[in-house]
């Protein structure tokens, strides 16, 4: 694989691909810079209009990932530090450091993603995407292993 020789156009609002991606039929997916593009180097998404909630706690074995806040107000824990981050605010999550996120505001929020080195996150994503409904803990269990990640504890309590 090599990485692209030429710019990659992606309108707001739009994927990678022009894909109407779910995670689990739940949180909307947009590719920004597939792992392709860069030759493994970079994978770059959005979670875009999100409702509340987000993935259990985790850790990356190979990968460092970093986070933007676009719009609405998220919840993070790294390590065991705790974040509220808003439009403009980002964080670094480095490898093998367990960490957790969530949307927590009734209107939809925007989180724009990045995982370096890409390894085959941009995979556990689009096998998400094929799955109706989130995974139950077992499964989760076994999807995020297969790529890479450890699930260490449940996702961020969210008040209704």
């Amino acid at each position: 694989m090599q990485a692209q020789k030429h710019a990659i156009y992606v309108p707001r609002g739009r994927d990678r691909s022009g894909e109407q991606l779910l995670v689990g039929g739940t949180f909307p997916l947009q590719i920004k810079v597939s792992s392709e593009d860069s030759d493994g180097a970079l994978f770059l998404f959005e979670h875009v209009d999100m409702g509340k909630g987000g993935p259990p706690r985790h850790f990356h074995y190979e990968q460092d990932e970093w986070f933007y806040v676009v719009e609405g107000q998220f919840a993070f824990e790294v390590g065991d530090e705790s974040f509220t981050l808003r439009a403009g605010d980002s964080l670094f999550a480095p490898r093998m450091v367990p960490h957790v996120w969530a949307h927590v505001e009734s209107t939809p929020g925007t989180l724009l993603l990045g995982a370096q080195p890409a390894g085959s996150l941009e995979a556990f994503f689009r096998e998400g995407c094929e799955m109706p409904a989130l995974p139950t803990p077992e499964q989760a269990d076994r999807q995020f292993a297969a790529h890479g990640m450890k699930v260490v504890g449940p996702p961020l309590p969210i008040e209704d």
